[in-house]
């Protein structure tokens, strides 16, 4: 009978081994499962945006590098498509901002969560200092992909969703003339990225989807291209979690916080209570031309409202591409801007 009992007592703890047994393999096998998803996600992430871009190259029927072309791209960098904007130093003291002169590539713009960036994002050197050893294609990629030679994805304030459609020929100017600029060595501190944007930026980067300059003399769709390339959608819509709505396209209203108080763009579609309806070409482009005059860009007083508007930048565009630009966004459905019903 003592045999019988140790006999059901081996075969009871053999049970419990095997259901022991099963316990951890059943463990083992959701844990590696669910490692694998983690990784193959992690994979996907760090190699979708790279291999979505890899082909972004520059022709190679375009130009070579003369005065002209390193003057066209030195106009569109620093009037149009504003590169210097950001990577450069601003004089904050004075209206607009106005670039600190010898600064031009050296990047120092900061972008953090008090402006309502999801993270705190540096705009870096791109003069030939740190850019010596990018080729012009990763030149070309970074600044119209936004995928560095690294597999690094750039925040979006570097507005490469908007210079994927530049003319190849434009985009190589830009390069051109940014090759042009005094060497820097400055360094910019490393990012900081918010969960979940530290996973959602790797969906960003589409590929290049250059376009065609068009004539000049077409002046909606010239002055279209360049409204594109210098982003103004970006500032001009009203946005949420930093996504534009799309519906209120250039209807003004998206919050810029800045040290100086709350600060909401502009409406500058047709609408004649809230928009431009009511300027004329003339009116439109002499705002901008007022602050070529640098002592229009005056000193600021404490208490006095500042624009994150980079006026000073814009005034040194040439008058036809203003008013092409004007009789582009006359060709736009007036919208009125909520923001400035509303009292704000």
């Amino acid at each position: 009978m003592e045999t019988s009992k140790q006999n059901a007592h081996g075969q009871g703890n053999r049970s419990q081994a095997r259901r022991a047994t099963k316990r951890a393999r059943k463990f083992n096998f959701w844990f590696l499962s669910i490692a694998a998803v983690i990784i193959a996600i992690s994979l996907v992430l760090y190699y979708l945006p790279i291999i979505r871009t890899r082909d972004t190259k520059l022709s190679a029927k375009l130009p070579q590098v003369t005065p002209e072309v390193i003057a066209r791209g030195a106009y569109l960098a620093n009037h149009v498509t504003i590169c210097m904007d950001c990577h450069g130093e601003r004089d904050w003291t004075r209206y607009s901002g106005p670039p600190v002169k010898g600064t031009a590539g050296t990047g120092g713009e900061v972008f953090n969560q008090q402006m309502g960036f999801p993270g705190v994002f540096y705009a870096k050197n791109i003069t030939p200092g740190h850019l010596a050893n990018w080729t012009d294609d990763q030149v070309l990629r970074a600044f119209t992909t936004g995928v560095k030679p690294d597999g690094e994805v750039l925040f979006p304030v570097m507005p490469y969703p908007y210079y994927r459609h530049l003319d190849p020929t434009d985009a190589a100017a830009i390069i051109a003339y940014i090759r042009t600029l005094k060497p820097s060595a400055k360094q910019s501190p490393p990012r900081s990225i918010d969960f979940p944007m530290n996973l959602l930026l790797r969906l960003i980067p589409q590929p290049a989807d250059f376009k065609p300059m068009p004539p000049k003399t077409d002046r909606v769709a010239y002055g279209g291209y360049l409204t594109t390339i210098a982003g103004c959608a970006e500032c001009h819509t009203p946005a949420t979690h930093g996504r534009i709505d799309q519906a209120r396209l250039f209807a003004g209203g998206r919050l810029f916080k800045m040290p100086s108080g709350d600060l909401y763009s502009s409406n500058i579609t047709p609408d004649s209570t809230t928009g431009i309806g009511q300027w004329t070409e003339h009116n439109f482009v002499a705002k901008f031309k007022f602050y070529a005059d640098t002592a229009n860009l005056g000193q600021m007083r404490p208490g006095d409202q500042n624009t994150i508007m980079p006026w000073s930048m814009y005034s040194g565009m040439d008058s036809t591409d203003l008013a092409a630009i004007y009789a582009y966004l006359r060709s736009l459905p007036a919208k009125k801007s909520t923001t400035l019903l509303a009292g704000r």
